[in-house]
């Protein structure tokens, strides 16, 4: 069965990402659900380029409230500071009584218990909110990307980081070390090592889950994915980010929004318009062996008001892209399905 992605651009945000959702209308369902999770990331609440607009998780909800009317949860970890300054300072609170939706701190959510790998390919628990874990009806909404270690950061890897708790302590390090360090010690080897112990002790098995190199994130990625996989992601691509992303990036004026209820076509797509092979990306390669969805660009159909090539821009990748390109590991397709 072949995939369906929306590709539109309008005259602002809410009517691009509002096109491109009436574009796959038909491909939602939303009957017989009892909870839908809208998913954004805000990841910086001090950066807007950074976080998921809150005109497009507006545009999203209006989709959503027109074809449903049960429980919506807007949920979010806040990777720097308390998730509901967060939501104050990006507009997030005004959803709450226009759409009669909760917001929910991911950060201080029930977990549940999810294995995955560490640096000795040794099995390691993490915890997945519940929120995220229970719900039936996902939806990941996120700006495009470039990203310090996955090369894209676009709908799957906003739902899937977004959803591991206890993030404390690895934010503060990462933090720290964006503050204080010069470009050329971020992106250094050393600095990764540093990353991946600092975060791995401080941070529990989050940080050495998330923080041991491409291999691993890529594999651990892939690994969580399906215990929170997307039933619907919306890429507000606006305005993206290139460069040192996924924090401290340039901004692209790209106006395009996708949308889809693949997730894997959906980014696949998604990092093709961006100038990024998807099959240099481990984390979609590792979800299309798992058959989590259409990782072939030839299985996708387009729909929209834009054409591909016309969308298509060559974003500046991350500085450390080179050393991102080493993810493949030898055991990876027992180590995905193991138990």
């Amino acid at each position: 069965m072949r995939a369906r992605v929306a590709l539109t651009r309008g005259r602002a945000r809410y009517e691009s990402v509002a096109a491109a959702l009436e574009r796959i209308a038909k491909d939602v369902h939303l009957e017989r659900r009892w909870r839908v999770v809208v998913k954004p990331n805000l990841g910086r609440a001090d950066r807007q380029l950074a976080a998921t607009h809150v005109d497009a998780v507006r545009a999203v909800l209006d989709f959503v409230r027109a074809r449903w009317d049960g429980p919506v949860a807007v949920a979010e970890g806040s990777a720097r500071g308390p998730t509901h300054t967060a939501f104050r300072q990006l507009g997030y609170e005004d959803l709450v009584p226009e759409f009669d939706v909760d917001l929910v701190d991911l950060n201080a959510d029930e977990t549940v218990p999810v294995r995955v790998w560490d640096r000795e390919l040794r099995p390691l628990r993490v915890e997945v909110a519940r929120t995220l874990a229970m719900a039936d009806f996902r939806i990941s909404v996120c700006p495009p990307k470039t990203h310090d270690a996955a090369l894209v950061a676009l709908g799957i890897e906003n739902m899937v980081r977004g959803s591991l708790a206890g993030r404390e302590h690895e934010r503060a390090a990462g933090a720290r070390l964006g503050r204080l360090a010069p470009a050329w010690v971020r992106h250094s080897r050393l600095a990764a090592w540093s990353r991946a112990n600092w975060a791995g002790r401080k941070g529990g098995p989050l940080g050495m889950a998330l923080h041991q190199g491409p291999p691993l994130l890529n594999l651990n990625l892939a690994r969580l994915a399906p215990h929170v996989w997307p039933q619907l992601t919306v890429i507000d691509g606006w305005r993206a980010m290139e460069g040192e992303g996924p924090g401290t990036g340039d901004p692209v004026r790209w106006r395009v929004a996708l949308a889809g209820t693949d997730a894997l076509a959906v980014d696949v797509l998604a990092s093709h318009l961006m100038g990024i092979d998807p099959e240099h990306v481990g984390y979609l390669q590792h979800c299309r062996r798992l058959g989590l969805g259409r990782g072939d660009l030839e299985e996708i159909d387009v729909t929209g008001n834009l054409p591909v090539e016309q969308a298509r821009r060559r974003f500046v990748a991350h500085p450390t892209w080179r050393r991102q390109l080493a993810w493949r590991i030898e055991e990876a397709d027992r180590l995905l399905i193991a138990p």
